[in-house]
This record gives structure tokens, C-alpha cells and sequence, in this order.
């Protein structure tokens, strides 16, 4: 099986460039694709592998085929473990004098449940999740939407702390379990974002395409939870194809998820779904993140001026990402003063979903690569992040 850098050489010498030519039009150096080529390095960044694939004018997926996404470290995993037998073992059998629960009791712990999930306590839910699944799990065929809702969570959760294979088992219940379109829908959103962590662009591509097509409304009489739901799918797809390199789709996608934003005229979350959350903002903070994925940081700063990021819950993981890509865009541009302040920012705000982010570290990255010196401060936020010194 060929590795990356294999399919790089392959590509490259099919276009008649050098290596020197190669790193001039894609802006990655020299030694990073001889080192690929000449497999120093096993495998290489999406983020590099795009501009690669961009310059070569292939598909980004054409490059990446068969990336292990990154595993999470040995801390995150034995955090989640409960969580994960939860989710991927069978049912726990109650005994006879086992006390049941029932459907409003696990209603309830769910809904006070559900403000750990959008303030990112993570800490707090790895403890509370596993006994609440399984109680969903034992409520049988009349606790059905109450368990969807927790498994589309949970799901959501394992993206976020890279826990995919369980994400994929959460998500894939969810799914059986969804009872009509919108609710499917629901879950297929966080299905595509699995994708996209694991670097399976083209079959999140597929997905929310087929998704799209299967959830467009009819403009004039579209209610606004078919409106998020089509907004977001159309989202979905504009996220798979920017990043593989099919700028065109990207645009096109994107400037329908504007059109569904414009009608609703608001922020809107369906049934005060966090993770639903859509309109014109949130489209303006996938555009900016766009805009970092095709190394315009420019266009990031430009698009975050007109961002009311202060109307956006302190930790909506939405807003976290755009204060990411700020850091970056004002890394890149040599802001490394502002750089660092999103990443306090954000620290402040969200403690625990912070050193989840890989995309921090390789932002702290380029921050400390610019300084002569490093603060008190910084060296901290190396820690937090996992960032070798």
C-alpha cells in the first residue's frame, strides 16, 4: 500500500515539477516534502497535505488516502473508559429486585445533565454519562427519544475527546433509533464532523450531500427547524469540500447555507439544541473557518470583524473554534501578542476543551517559533495544550 509521500512523488513527477517547484506553488518547505517523499516521515498533516494537493490540482483525499487521525493520549483514554463500555458493551441484565428507571427519571437527569454538555465539563461528565446510558439503555422501546437525544450527545462528546470508535457506536444507535427525518438529520450532522475528524473527506462529502438533497425545504414555506437542519447540512459539505481541495463546491454550499440563514434572520436552536444552533453568525464563523483552512488569514481577520462573537455563549464549542482560528490568523500575519490573548480567552472560557485541540497546539506552535523569549504565561499554556518545549 503507498504511503503519502509516495503519492506525492507519484503526482508531482506526473506534473513535470521538481520538488523546488512543488514547495514554491503549495508554500510547504522544501525539506518537509523531501523528507515525505523519502518516507522520514510516516505521515503528514491534513493542513500540509491540502496545500500539496492544491498545487497539484488533485482532490486532497487523492494524497491522504489510509491517515490514521490522531489518537488521543493515554490520560483522555483512561478518562473515558466508563464512558466507552457504556456505549460499545451490551446492556447491563437487571436482576429481579433491581430498582428500574423510569422514563421521567431519566428525563430529568438528562436535562440537568445537558448544561454540562454546552459549557464543556468534562471532568464532571465522564463521571455522570455512564450510569445515565445505561438507565436510557433499560428503559426499553418507550424511552426511544430520550435515548436518541443522549446518544447524539454522547456521540458528540467522543468527536470532541477523539474517541471515534465510540462515536461511531453512539452515533450509528442514534441513527437506528431516530424516528423521522429532522431527528436523523440531527445525528448524521455530528456523523459528518466524525468524518472530518478522521480525515474521511470524501465520505463526509457523500454524506452531507446526499443529506442536503434529502432535507431541502421549499423556500417559502420552510419552518425554521428545516431551515437549521438544511443550513447545517449545506455547512457540512462546504467543511468536506474546502478542505479537499473543491473550492467551487465549497463556495456553492456555502453560499446556500447564507440563503437559509437569511430567511430565518436569527440564531435558531430547534428545540434549544446547542449543537443545532443556525443562522447568520453561525455561518459567518464557517466562513472564517474556511478561510484558515485555504491559508487566507487575511480573510479570517476580515470575516471576524463583523462576527458578534460576544452574543455566543462563552463556551459554545462554535465560538471556540472561531477564537481558534482568530489565534491563527493573527499568528500567521505575526500578531503573536493577540495570537496568545484568543488562547487565554479561550482558556478562560473553556478549560477542559481546550487540551483537546490539536489545532491550539500547532497555533501556540507558530506563537512561540515567532518569540525570542517565552513568558511565565506561555510555558503554562504549553502545558495545557501538551506542547513540547
Amino acid at each position: 500500500m503507498s504511503t503519502a509521500g509516495q503519492r506525492v512523488k507519484e503526482v508531482r513527477k506526473r506534473r513535470g515539477l521538481s520538488q523546488r517547484e512543488l514547495a514554491d506553488a503549495s508554500g510547504v518547505s522544501l525539506s518537509a516534502i523531501r523528507k515525505l517523499e523519502q518516507g522520514e516521515r510516516e505521515s503528514a498533516r491534513l493542513e500540509t497535505l491540502r496545500k500539496l494537493a492544491h498545487a497539484l490540482r488533485v482532490p486532497t483525499m487523492r494524497l491522504a488516502e489510509d491517515r490514521n487521525p490522531e489518537d488521543p493520549d493515554a490520560g483522555t483514554t483512561d478518562r473515558w473508559s466508563a464512558v466507552r463500555n457504556a456505549l460499545e458493551r451490551p446492556p447491563i441484565v437487571l436482576a429481579v429486585d433491581d430498582e428500574l428507571p423510569t422514563l421521567r427519571g431519566v428525563q430529568a437527569a438528562l436535562r440537568e445533565t445537558e448544561p454540562l454538555f454546552s459549557g464543556d465539563h468534562f471532568t464532571a461528565l465522564s463521571v455522570m454519562l455512564p450510569p445515565l446510558l445505561r438507565d436510557a439503555e433499560a428503559l426499553g422501546p418507550e424511552g426511544r427519544s430520550v435515548r436518541v437525544r443522549l446518544l447524539q450527545l454522547a456521540g458528540w462528546l467522543m468527536v470532541q475527546t477523539r474517541q471515534f470508535r465510540a462515536a461511531e457506536v453512539a452515533l450509528e444507535r442514534a441513527l437506528d433509533d431516530a424516528a423521522d427525518r429532522l431527528e436523523s438529520a440531527a445525528t448524521v450532522n455530528t456523523l459528518c464532523w466524525l468524518l472530518l475528524r478522521q480525515g474521511e473527506l470524501g465520505k463526509a462529502y457523500d454524506l452531507a450531500v446526499k443529506w442536503a438533497d434529502e432535507t431541502e425545504p421549499r423556500m417559502s414555506r420552510a419552518t425554521p427547524g428545516e431551515l437549521s437542519t438544511w443550513g447545517w447540512m449545506l455547512l457540512r459539505v462546504s467543511a468536506a469540500a474546502v478542505r479537499n481541495s473543491q473550492p467551487g463546491d465549497a463556495e456553492d454550499a456555502l453560499r446556500l447555507a447564507t440563503a437559509a440563514a437569511i430567511a430565518l434572520g436569527r440564531e435558531y436552536a430547534p428545540e434549544n439544541d446547542f449543537l443545532r444552533t443556525f443562522g447568520p453568525t453561525t455561518v459567518k464563523l464557517k466562513a472564517a473557518e474556511n478561510a484558515g483552512v485555504i491559508d487566507r488569514p487575511d480573510m479570517v481577520l476580515r470575516i471576524a470583524e463583523r462576527v458578534p462573537v460576544f452574543g455566543l455563549r462563552p463556551t459554545s464549542n462554535n465560538r471556540n473554534r472561531h477564537l481558534l482560528d482568530v489565534a491563527d490568523a493573527y499568528a500567521k500575519t505575526g500578531n503573536y501578542g493577540d495570537a496568545f490573548g484568543k488562547l487565554e480567552q479561550i482558556k478562560a472560557g473553556s478549560p477542559e476543551w481546550l487540551p483537546n485541540q490539536r489545532y491550539a497546539r500547532d497555533v501556540l506552535g507558530r506563537v512561540i517559533k515567532g518569540r525570542r523569549t517565552l513568558t511565565a504565561e506561555m510555558r503554562a499554556m504549553a502545558d495545557v495544550v501538551g506542547l513540547p518545549l
